[in-house]
C-alpha cells in the first residue's frame, strides 16, 4: 500500500525548501511529501498521482506566484484530488482573499506566513487536517485499475488475466463510468489506448499485452536458472500438484504457464466433490492454496509465457517460448490440459470476447446483473457456472443438445438447477446463430428434433462444451491420438499400430505416463483417456513426479 501524499507549492525556493522540511520531519514516516515550485509542476504531479491511484491527502499551496496564484491552483485541484484538504500558506495582505476563498473554493485552512516555530503554528493545523482527511478516507489501498470499453475483448482478456493471477482490480467502463473518464482524460488515452491499466506507482500501460502486464505487476516472466530437474509446462491441478511433489523430494522444478494457474478447474465457481472439503470450495480458492504450497517449497513459476516447441538436445530438453528465450530440463512434464472447444454457430466468431465467452471465471457473473444470460453445456463446469451466474442475472437458459442433463451432470447440481427459479433447461436444443452490432444481441436456437428456430435477446453466451488439447507445440515426436491427446505408457505399445505416429524407442517399457520421447512425461486432461477430474488430474501430477525419478535414475 503506498502512502498518501502531502504536496507542497511556492515558487520561492528557500520557501519551498522549508516548508517540505518540516512537514517531511512531522509526517515523513506516514505521508509522501512531494514540493512543486509552480502551479504548473503542481498540476503535472497531481496527475501522475491521480494515474498511480495514489492518494492525495493535503495540499499547502502560496498564494502569491506567477502565472496563477494559489486560490486559482487549488481550485484546479479539485479535479485530480477531489478529497484532499487545502491549506493556503499567505501574507497577512491577503487575508480578505484567503476568507473569500473558504466560500468559493473550500479552502479548508489559511496560514500566515512565516509559521516558526512549526510545532506551534504549523503542526497544530496540520495534523487536525490530516485526522480528518483520515477519518473520511479511511481505506486507501492500492488497486490496478483497468480503463475499457464493456465489449473490447482485449479489456476481457486482461480482466480474466488478473482473476487468474488473484491480482485485485476495480473495472471502469469508459461508457459507463464518470471516473473512468475522468482518468481516461488525465492519461491522455485515445481509443486505441484502450485498455488503459493504471498500475499503483508504476506507469499507465496502454492496451498492454498479457506478457506486459505481468512484468509491470512484477510477476516472474523468466526463468531464474538455465537447467532445471524438471520443467512443467501448464498450471492447472495436474501441473500444481507434479510441482508441489517435485520441489518437496528436492527437484529444482519450474513451471510454465501461459495465462493464470489454475486451469479450467480454476474458473470453477464451486468444486464440490473434492476430497477433504465437505463445503466445497471455488476453484480460485484451490488454485491460491496450490500455488502459495508450490511457492513454499521453492518451485519456480513463469507467467505469461507461452510455450510453442520442444527440442531434445542430448539428455536434456529445450522449451522454446513465444516470441524469444527458453529453458531446459532433464525431464518434461506436459500438463496443458484442455480448452473447451469451439462451438459451430453462424457468427458467433465474430462476437467472441464481447459476449461470447469459453468458460467463465466466477467474477464474470456480477457483469451479469439482470441480464438473460445463455450458457451452452452438459457437463459440471456447465451446471457449476449455471448455478453461479443465476445469483445475479435474471435468468439463466441452459442450452443442452441432449435430452436430459442425467447422464452427464452430476446429481447434486442437476437438483440444484431444478429448483433455482430463474434456470431454465432447454434440452434437444442448439444454437444456430449469433447476431449483434459490435457485441452479442441475440441468438438463434434450433430445436434438435422439429429444427424449428427461435429467435431471443442476450448479450451473454457462455460456452462449456468439450474439450480440445494444447499440444500442437509438441511437435511430431510426441505421439498423439487424433484429437491431440497424449498417448504414454503402455498404449504407446498397443495403441500406435491403430493411430500411427513415432515409435516407443527404448528397450525399456515406457513408464505409465511415459509418452514416446524418454523423460517427457503427461499428466491430467491432456493424457488421453484421463478421467478429466480434478482429483484424477492432481494424482497423475503427483504419480508423474515418482516415475520422473525412476526416469532420472536411468540416465
Amino acid at each position: 500500500m503506498s502512502k498518501p501524499a502531502i504536496l507542497t507549492v511556492d515558487d520561492d525556493p528557500m520557501v519551498s525548501a522549508a516548508i517540505s522540511r518540516d512537514l517531511r520531519n512531522r509526517y515523513g514516516d506516514d505521508y509522501l511529501v512531494v514540493g512543486a515550485r509552480s502551479a504548473a509542476q503542481a498540476l503535472a504531479i497531481l496527475t501522475k498521482l491521480a494515474l498511480r491511484n495514489q492518494a492525495v491527502a493535503l495540499i499547502a499551496s502560496d498564494q502569491r506566484m506567477p502565472g496563477m496564484t494559489g486560490v486559482e491552483l487549488l481550485e484546479q485541484a479539485r479535479v485530480h484530488a477531489p478529497g484532499a484538504k487545502y491549506l493556503l500558506l499567505t501574507a497577512y495582505a491577503d487575508t480578505d482573499v484567503a476568507i473569500k476563498a473558504i466560500n468559493d473554493i473550500g479552502l479548508d485552512y489559511y496560514l500566515l506566513k512565516p509559521w516558526d516555530p512549526p510545532e506551534e503554528r504549523l503542526y497544530p493545523i496540520v495534523d487536525d487536517l490530516l485526522g480528518d482527511w483520515r477519518q473520511a478516507n479511511p481505506d486507501q489501498s492500492s488497486e490496478v485499475r483497468v480503463i475499457g470499453h464493456r465489449w473490447s475483448d482485449r479489456s476481457y482478456d486482461l480482466k480474466t488475466f488478473l482473476a487468474r493471477n488473484h491480482v485485485p482490480y476495480r473495472w471502469f467502463d469508459i461508457e459507463r463510468d464518470a471516473e473512468a473518464q475522468r482518468l481516461s482524460t488525465l492519461a491522455e488515452a485515445t481509443p486505441a489506448d484502450l485498455p488503459l491499466v493504471l498500475i499503483p506507482e508504476g506507469e499507465s500501460l496502454r492496451s498492454p499485452s498479457t506478457l506486459d502486464l505481468a512484468g509491470a505487476l512484477g510477476l516472474r516472466t523468466r526463468a531464474e536458472q538455465p537447467l532445471y530437474d524438471v520443467c512443467i509446462v501448464g498450471g492447472g491441478p495436474a501441473g500444481l500438484a507434479a510441482a508441489v511433489y517435485a520441489a518437496s523430494e528436492g527437484l529444482s522444478t519450474v513451471v510454465v504457464e501461459r495465462e493464470g494457474p489454475g486451469g479450467q478447474a480454476g474458473q470453477s465457481a464451486a468444486i464440490e466433490n473434492y476430497l477433504g472439503f465437505p463445503k466445497g470450495l471455488t476453484g480460485a480458492d484451490l488454485t491460491q492454496r496450490a500455488v502459495a504450497q508450490v511457492s513454499r517449497f521453492g518451485a519456480e513459476m513463469v507467467l505469461a509465457r507461452n510455450v510453442v516447441g520442444f527440442e531434445n538436445r542430448g539428455p536434456v530438453h529445450a522449451v522454446l517460448f513465444d516470441g524469444a528465450g527458453e529453458l531446459e530440463a532433464r525431464a518434461l512434464i506436459v500438463a496443458t490440459g484442455v480448452s473447451y472447444r469451439r462451438l459451430e454457430a453462424a457468427g458467433l466468431d465474430e462476437f467472441r470476447g464481447r459476449g461470447v465467452y469459453y468458460g467463465a471465471t466466477a467474477s464474470d457473473a456480477n457483469l451479469c446483473q439482470d441480464d438473460d444470460v445463455y450458457v451452452v453445456g452438459a457437463a459440471n463446469s456447465a451446471g457449476q457456472a449455471a448455478l453461479n451466474l443465476a445469483r445475479f442475472a435474471k435468468r439463466v437458459v441452459l442450452v443442452v443438445r441432449a435430452t436430459t442433463l442425467e447422464a452427464t451432470m452430476a446429481r447434486y447440481l442437476v437438483d440444484r438447477i431444478a429448483s433455482a427459479p430463474n434456470i431454465e433447461v432447454r434440452c434437444r436444443t442448439e444454437v444456430a446463430a449469433c447476431r449483434g452490432d459490435g457485441h452479442l444481441e441475440g441468438l438463434v436456437l434450433a430445436d434438435r428434433a422439429s429444427g424449428a428456430t427461435e429467435e431471443v435477446s442476450s448479450s451473454w453466451l457462455f460456452i462449456f462444451v468439450g474439450a480440445s488439447p494444447h499440444t500442437e507445440w509438441l511437435g511430431d515426436g510426441v505421439a498423439r491420438d487424433a484429437k491431440g491427446f497424449v498417448i504414454t505408457g503402455q498404449d504407446l505399445l498397443v495403441d500406435l499400430d491403430r493411430v500411427g505416429g513415432p515409435r516407443w524407442p527404448l528397450a525399456r517399457p515406457p513408464f505409465a505416463l511415459e509418452t514416446s520421447v524418454p523423460g517427457v512425461f503427461a499428466a491430467g486432461d491432456v493424457r488421453l483417456d484421463s478421467m478429466k477430474r480434478v482429483a484424477s488430474a492432481v494424482g497423475e501430477g503427483a504419480m508423474s513426479v515418482y516415475l520422473v525419478h525412476r526416469y532420472l535414475a536411468t540416465i
